[in-house]
């Protein structure tokens, strides 16, 4: 007999806003009013970069009136804010208008600023001409203006060249003499130098694919071999006219052969490239590179297929040596992280690893030799925010507070005397300056919208950037939502969080929804602001549901042996978790327990179909968007983590495939998508739907032409949809 599923742990959270006065009546939600203009949009610091040797940070401001795109200044020291680029000056030769501004970067010295954006009346992909702008000339330079995509634009180090890819070849100009020199020479369709393919810039999350040595000498670059990677393609229709264009991507689906990666360091004035030795097996990731302070020594991480051993390896870029220094492994797979820190004044390195079955600091030295373990404890570190290597402090994010909120930490490198710097509760994103003195707190909660405040290195508020208020939702009703944690039949930690209607009353019966993503190391239970999607639960609470969120067992923050009971299973256990949080929810008085919903995106789409078949008995209505429905269709480095290939586990990925279990579907399910979408292919829905009309079952369907992942530009359309059949079929 299972044990019955108790909540074990509750914290309130509520939302008090000034209700109407006496006679007038409160506003209702709509989802026109949430989903388009601007009547719900917060304030925020966007663009934000400190500024090499001041003491002050720099951000963009757009024009109310002209709609230039300024970049603006603030002190640290006295407060005062500046223009440092009008965006009115950035016109290039024979232009009426200036160039919109799309990025920019800060020259070492402080003294220009690399302006990257769209000029009027080109056809620029990604708006990728750029130039210089001179501060103390108030003059700007443009250096390229061509209809060809540019990307990863950069300065160097010595602020005299500027990097960047065309025609996916690595390409320097010299700003001075205005020329150019192509350091690659095979970039194709096929061939990427210094720019990712789909799967690495989607899973392993990064972008630039070059980095430039310390001393601007040389750029350590990947190389991607797109030939063995399958093409699948992308339709979009002409709806003007009776035909199509399709559109082909290289992308690797699990079990299939990925693109071919080496790691070469060009020398920037010879143009010769050295190889580094990354091993004999081709068929293994290389997820990040870092310089060290040795101008002369690249780190590598190297990453087996099955993402269960990872290395790290110090490269001699001069002769293309290298020797491998530290190993992970792992009975399932290992996360892969941002944090390894070199140190500059002691010949050793920051790393963080869940080896111990959290995620912490460690302190090695160059040969790979544990130091010692800094941070212990059962909670994961997030990110390594910054060193201060004088004072012997880390300074890092992390959940040990609470796996719900994240919180800024300092602890010395001794391991001693660990301090925890936020005060207020939620999730906090740090943005510390070069000198480690200040720091830009990012923060919210589900009682306050993000706000953004400056801290000086020990915690202490210097000035608040933007506070954002709740004014805008005076007189809208609110609900109250609660956290908690259950305990699951096998002792498993389940947390979520409840939103009831604001005028809820406890002895009648309530429908509830449930917002699931529930994929392994994944959250969607967080104290932080959840935007528009938590206005549109506040209208669904309104209309007199009650929402719910709850993560599986296998959620990120309660380390990593219940994260990993997924293994080869992914998408099971979860299901089982959120059956058995939709059977205590069945047991609440206030529950009518043969309403209960679900729905979710992306991996909550998955999530979704999965409670929608193999949980039929507990949930009568569900909303799956944007779903994956077998792991075979998706991705190589994101199905083999958690699943293997299948080639190894075709057991494995068919029981967790919804597809399956399509015969056990008995509720009103709705299925939508982009028919566009490169990340989750419209592939996933259209074989689900195909089995469903083998197996007899009835559902609904709404695509969406053209649209991606996101389905941009269709917000209105999809939640009115989806409020629609809400109301409907639960």
């Amino acid at each position: 007999m299972k044990q019955k599923v108790l909540p074990v742990l509750i914290i309130l959270s509520v939302l008090f806003f000034q209700k109407p006065a006496a006679g007038q009546s409160a506003p209702k939600w709509s989802v026109e009013e949430i989903f388009s203009g601007s009547k719900f949009t917060t304030k925020s610091l966007s663009g934000v970069q400190w500024i090499p040797g001041e003491r002050k940070f720099s951000y963009f401001e757009t024009d109310t009136l002209t709609k230039n795109r300024n970049l603006y200044s603030y002190s640290v020291a006295d407060g005062k804010r500046s223009m440092v680029v009008d965006g009115a000056l950035l016109r290039a030769p024979g232009d009426e208008k200036p160039m919109r501004i799309g990025s920019y970067a800060w020259s070492s010295d402080g003294k220009h600023v690399l302006i990257t954006g769209t000029l009027p009346a080109r056809r620029t992909k990604s708006g990728g001409n750029f130039g210089i702008y001179s501060l103390e000339q108030k003059t700007f330079h443009l250096l390229t203006d061509t209809s060809v995509e540019q990307s990863n634009i950069t300065f160097s180090p010595d602020g005299k060249s500027i990097g960047f890819v065309r025609g996916n070849n690595l390409v320097v100009l010299d700003i001075a003499s205005g020329k150019e020199k192509r350091l690659t020479n095979d970039g194709s369709e096929t061939i990427l130098n210094g720019v990712f393919d789909w799967v690495y810039e989607e899973e392993f999350s990064v972008i630039q694919a070059y980095q430039w040595s310390p001393d601007s000498r040389r750029i350590a670059f990947w190389r991607i071999d797109q030939s063995p990677v399958r093409k699948f393609p992308l339709v979009r229709y002409a709806l003007d006219d009776g035909y199509a264009n399709v559109e082909e991507m290289r992308y690797p689906k699990a079990g299939d052969k990925n693109s071919l990666v080496k790691i070469g360091v060009v020398d920037v004035q010879s143009g010769e490239t050295k190889w580094m030795d990354t091993g004999l097996n081709p068929d293994t990731y290389i997820p990040r590179i870092e310089w060290t302070h040795n101008p002369e020594v690249l780190s590598i991480q190297r990453l087996s297929r099955g993402q269960d051993t990872l290395s790290l390896l110090l490269a001699n870029v001069v002769e293309g040596r290298t020797r491998t220094i530290l190993t992970e492994t792992d009975s399932a797979w290992i996360d892969i992280g941002d944090d390894v820190t070199f140190l500059e004044k002691q010949k050793a390195f920051l790393w963080t690893s869940f080896k111990d079955g959290f995620t912490h600091i460690y302190l090695y030295d160059l040969d790979g030799q544990l130091i010692r373990q800094i941070t212990r404890g059962d909670w994961e570190v997030k990110r390594i925010v910054a060193v201060h290597e004088s004072r012997n402090i880390v300074y890092f994010t992390a959940t040990q507070s609470s796996p719900l909120e994240t919180h800024l930490y300092s602890i010395k490198l001794d391991g001693k005397d660990m301090r925890r710097l936020s005060k207020e509760s939620g999730t906090h994103s740090i943005n510390f300056s070069p000198d480690q003195l200040a720091y830009i707190d990012s923060y919210s909660s589900t009682l306050k919208p993000t706000q953004v405040v400056l801290r000086s290195n020990d915690g202490t508020t210097v000035a608040t950037l933007i506070d954002n208020t709740t004014e805008m939702f005076k007189g809208y009703p609110f609900g109250s939502q609660q956290f908690f944690t259950l305990k699951a039949s096998d002792g498993a930690l389940l947390d979520g969080w409840m939103l009831k209607p604001a005028d809820f009353d406890s002895t009648k019966r309530y429908p509830v929804l449930m917002y699931v993503y529930g994929l392994p190391g994944s959250r969607a239970v967080n104290n932080y602001w959840g935007g528009t999607r938590n206005l549109w639960h506040q209208l669904l609470a309104e209309r007199g549901y009650i929402i719910v969120s709850v993560d599986p067992g296998t959620a990120s923050g309660r380390g990593k042996t219940t994260m990993q009971q997924s293994y080869r299973k992914a998408g099971l256990r979860e299901a089982a978790d959120f059956n058995e949080a939709a059977r205590y929810l069945k047991g609440l008085s206030y529950v009518d327990s043969t309403r209960i919903g679900v729905w979710g995106w992306s991996g909550g789409g998955y999530t979704t179909c999965m409670a929608m078949t193999l949980g039929a008995d507990n949930f009568k209505a569900g909303i799956a968007v944007a779903s994956v429905t077998d792991w075979r269709f998706y991705d190589t480095i994101f199905s083999e983590r958690y699943m293997d290939t299948p080639q190894d586990n075709a057991d494995g990925y068919k029981e967790t495939s919804p597809i399956t279990h399509a015969s056990k579907l008995k509720g009103n399910l709705l299925i939508v998508h982009g028919t566009t979408d490169d990340n989750v292919h419209w592939q996933n829905s259209v074989a689900f739907v195909d089995e469903l009309i083998k197996q007899n079952k009835q559902v609904q369907t709404m695509f969406y032409p053209g649209r991606a992942h996101g389905l941009g530009g269709a917000a209105v359309h999809l939640y009115t949809m989806m409020t629609k059949f809400l109301m409907e079929n639960l």
